[in-house]
């Protein structure tokens, strides 16, 4: 019973590293700035790159996505949340940059989540069909499904998570501006407040210095 047990995790340990590769990193990136990442892929690897702005400004974000050749596979301007599948037609390093150099003064969080799927060096490949398709046994086919049920929970936390921190920071924003405003309108009662006085006193004053000068002519 143990010996299953310890072959079913090795197994689980082994299809993780084996066929998936993720990065998941939030950073934070600076007005009038340009942040950038790469990574190394080989020909057939099928990759994935989703990002979300969590807080800053507008919420939007430039990206461009390059190959190691430096061809721009990917581009888009201004967006909050963008999810990219396609497949490295070159070996080397990919490359991809999140720009913010459009904003002047505010600074932006940014979520990335970055997989790798299916690189060729580690695929079984032969003569036989069934071994070239990659034949897994019961145990290894079940431990696959779970490893991808496991990802689709974690996704799905994560994503939460963001809408959760999005929304907490657009609520913090509108309660700082709430506050200004209602202080703003506190300080222009007080100011109409003074003037009111300032204007009533000074119709009595008048009519108090012309009667005075009335009697004492």
């Amino acid at each position: 019973m143990l010996t299953i047990s310890l072959r079913i995790s090795f197994l689980l340990i082994a299809f993780i590293l084996k066929y998936i590769h993720t990065t998941e990193l939030t950073f934070e990136l600076p007005d009038n700035a340009k942040e950038c990442f790469h990574e190394k892929l080989k020909v057939g690897s099928k990759y994935v790159l989703e990002f979300q702005v969590v807080t800053g400004g507008n919420y939007d974000v430039d990206l461009e996505l390059k190959s190691p050749s430096g061809k721009i596979l990917y581009q888009t301007t201004k967006k909050q949340y963008e999810r990219i599948e396609q497949t490295a037609n070159e070996d080397g390093v990919y490359e991809f940059c999140f720009s913010n150099e459009f904003s002047t003064f505010t600074h932006k969080v940014i979520y990335i989540d970055w997989k790798v799927d299916g690189d060729p060096e580690h695929e079984i490949t032969g003569a036989s069909p069934r071994v070239a398709e990659g034949a897994l046994t019961m145990i290894e086919t079940k431990v696959g499904n779970i490893h991808q049920n496991l990802e689709t929970c974690i996704d799905y936390q994560t994503h939460h998570r963001l809408r959760e921190a999005t929304g907490r920071a657009r609520a913090e924003d509108l309660q700082e501006r709430v506050q200004i405003w209602s202080l703003g309108q506190f300080i222009l009662i007080i100011i109409v407040a003074i003037g009111t006085v300032l204007l009533l006193r000074s119709f009595f004053t008048d009519k108090r210095t012309s009667s005075h000068m009335t009697w004492t002519k």
